[in-house]
């Protein structure tokens, strides 16, 4: 029979308690260290957007073709009043 020394003991004890402290910080740092690389991917993924959007702002040459993007998008100027007109296609289908 294996008959441990209270020496040995003492340092397979050591040894698993400096085990047991390390685990959480390593944990945790590959915890972050994944977080990290999600988060790089999402600032790279936005930054191709910007750069898209930045391409769509210097390609309206006009302020009418602006206009139209932005009357696209549900935005009116100043002092006006926005109507939503439904069935258009029912309508123009409809009259043919």
């Amino acid at each position: 029979m294996l008959r441990l020394r209270p020496t040995r003991l003492l340092a397979i004890g050591g040894i698993v308690l400096v085990a047991f402290l390390y685990w959480k910080p390593l944990h945790t740092y590959l915890h972050t260290k994944g977080e990290l690389q999600a988060r790089t991917a999402d600032v790279q993924a936005l930054r191709v957007e910007k750069q898209r959007l930045q391409t769509r702002i210097a390609a309206a040459d006009t302020g009418d073709q602006l206009l139209r993007e932005a009357r696209r998008l549900g935005l009116v100027k100043p002092n006006e009043r926005l109507f939503i007109v439904r069935g258009i296609d029912a309508w123009r289908h409809q009259k043919h």
